[in-house]
């Protein structure tokens, strides 16, 4: 079964402590989001109760509730101490969380992965574009990798489309590891830092 990063360009052991260091230091992405705290675990649940949101993600909690939840966050939070992951929440103006972002990063590779969705009354008004490219940006510039990988069930299109229009080039199918050790056969698709400022 292929891991990703598909693309394996080792990095430096510089580089990677610079990642991890930035991943240590990492707050927000400014007017986007900001790192999940503890606190958030009941808007970010509401959020990820709608079977919109996260039923086509499997690297979310298998129930969703207030508990898995937390824990996800707590998880997160862990990874972020280590340097090698981070979640992220964006919220609307009501203080609703509208939005989150999970991210896995392999400083060993200088690479990383981006997961997440947003609320669907949110979608269709090139809100979930423009977030995405600041989201590629501040991965690229400021975390410091140098190629974004994403993943897709087969029957996402949304994604689909939305990665290519950005830029993505599709690596083809893999097999993805559930939390709970099972396999999902997904697309993959890989973005690097030269391309993205090429474009």
């Amino acid at each position: 079964m292929a891991e990703l990063p598909l693309t394996r360009l080792a990095a430096h052991e510089g580089k990677q402590a610079q990642i991890r260091a930035a991943v240590r230091r990492a707050e927000d992405i400014a007017g986007v989001a900001r790192i999940a705290r503890t606190e958030d675990a009941e808007a970010l649940t509401v959020l990820l109760a709608d079977p919109r949101v996260s039923a086509p993600i499997y690297t979310l909690p298998k129930k969703i509730n207030r508990d898995t939840v937390a824990a996800f966050i707590d998880r997160h939070l862990a990874e972020r101490e280590r340097g090698d992951g981070l979640l992220l929440v964006s919220f609307d103006e009501g203080g609703a969380a509208s939005a989150y972002h999970d991210i896995q990063v392999w400083p060993e590779w200088a690479a990383c992965e981006l997961g997440g969705a947003i609320r669907p009354d949110q979608q269709n008004a090139g809100r979930g574009s423009a977030s995405a490219a600041m989201v590629f940006g501040w991965l690229f510039g400021v975390i410091g990798v140098d190629l974004i990988c994403e993943t897709a069930a087969l029957d996402n299109v949304r994604t689909a489309h939305l990665l290519e229009r950005i830029g993505f080039a599709y690596k083809g199918e893999i097999e993805s590891k559930l939390p709970g050790g099972s396999v999902r056969p997904s697309r993959c698709w890989e973005l690097t830092k030269a391309d993205w400022l090429a474009r």
